[in-house]
């Protein structure tokens, strides 16, 4: 099933400014320019919802969507390089951490990768982060229209390989394509059915 509606609701750069946690709330991250806005645009079927953008660092703010008046989808910075100052990254650094330690409804973390390359050290070390503080998450590999069958598979095996050194139950990877929409039923009924856990 897809979703129906999605409205912005707020931005904020401090977790105790966010909407009340009275309902489900479900974030996504990723490095810059992972293709983060266009996934979450494609999910909510809506072109605009996310600003997209060529230029890494587009989303700066914790920005909160509300989604068939049930569910939060939360958009977060993304890590890793952006053209923006180090004093600007750790300000990122420390507002998503306090977000993800401190947001009480926070159902899950998606992290995306993109599915073009092996898992990088940023990717790792985020992930890492997350399994160590106990935030329950799920990994989305993104871009995979712009990939062979088989190079993805290859990415996929190496990232699955790389987590094995360090979780004994490996999180949920889903595979999507904002393009032709791969993965968006997929991802879509994962979170309708966790929300009604």
């Amino acid at each position: 099933m897809t979703f129906n509606t999605a409205q912005f609701i707020i931005s904020n750069t401090d977790y105790k400014k966010c909407p009340p946690g009275d309902k489900p709330e479900y974030a996504f991250i990723g490095r810059s320019n992972v293709g983060k806005s266009s996934l979450i645009n494609m999910l909510t079927n809506h072109k605009n919802l996310a600003k997209t953008s060529s230029k890494p660092g587009k989303t700066q703010l914790i920005n909160h969507f509300l989604v068939d008046d049930r569910w939060y989808l939360v958009d977060l910075p993304g890590y890793g390089w952006a053209q923006v100052s180090k004093a600007k990254k750790r300000q990122w650094k420390k507002m998503i951490a306090d977000y993800l330690l401190n947001r009480e409804n926070l159902y899950l973390l998606f992290i995306l990768l993109d599915s073009r390359h092996t898992p990088q050290p940023v990717d790792m070390d985020f992930i890492k982060w997350a399994g160590e503080n106990e935030i329950p998450l799920a990994i989305i590999l993104t871009k995979s229209d712009k990939n062979s069958k088989n190079k993805t598979f290859a990415n996929k095996a190496a990232l699955e390989t790389r987590l094995k050194q360090d979780w004994g139950e490996l999180p949920k990877i889903f595979t999507s394509s904002a393009t032709i929409k791969t993965g968006k039923l997929e991802i879509s009924d994962y979170i309708r059915n966790t929300s009604k856990q």
